[in-house]
């Protein structure tokens, strides 16, 4: 399986069955360019701009926007419902967090979490290999919430999304840079790349 991180929330997954691409951002809004990519699965965690671009990916790929279980093309997806704040949704909105089952592996896309989940959630997710979650706060959790969750699921690998980046538009500076993060988990091996290949061993 390869990975590829393409900004802000945004990550190509790409299995020997199926291609996912997860919360495509506008670049207009965001500042930045979006790759080209195709795809035949698109997650939308949530119906904000820089998360619900469907319309940037190419192919000809089936949109998974709210709660539920599907499947396509040997992927399994499960949508489970979140906030996008710590006010049930009073705030910012719904959240829809989806975990992938595929090439054997299990991959957690957090979307725009904005608060801890409760038990009955945790039970569903702590079988996860490969854990993206947002770090930057003010509009999601931030890195010492990050790193509580991050110690509850267990993952094998974890890869901090959402967080600052000098390249984003103003109205983005609220966000934390992921360095936060990362002095939270200075006992942990770091690696910065934008792309990674990895294997269910």
């Amino acid at each position: 399986m390869k990975i590829e991180f393409l900004g802000h929330s945004s990550f190509a997954i790409t299995g020997t069955q199926a291609k996912i691409v997860t919360d495509p951002f506008d670049p207009a809004m965001m500042g930045i360019a979006y790759p080209s990519v195709t795809a035949d699965i698109v997650t939308i965690s949530h119906d904000h701009a820089d998360h619900n671009n469907v319309k940037a990916v190419g192919g000809e790929p089936v949109v998974f926007r709210l709660p539920g279980e599907y499947e396509r093309k040997g992927a399994r997806v499960y949508g489970s419902a979140t906030y996008h704040d710590d006010a049930k949704g009073t705030e910012r909105g719904k959240n829809t967090m989806f975990k992938f089952i595929i090439d054997g592996m299990v991959l957690l896309h957090c979307g725009d979490l904005g608060h801890m989940p409760n038990d009955a959630l945790l039970e569903r997710i702590k079988d996860t290999d490969i854990l993206m979650i947002p770090v930057g706060g003010t509009f999601t959790i931030d890195a010492k919430q990050a790193k509580e969750l991050v110690t509850k699921i267990a993952p094998s690998m974890v890869l901090p999304m959402h967080y600052a980046d000098p390249a984003l538009k103003p109205e983005f500076s609220a966000l934390a840079s992921v360095d936060e993060f990362l002095k939270l988990n200075a006992s942990t091996t770091t690696h910065q790349k934008d792309s990674l290949t990895v294997t269910e061993e």
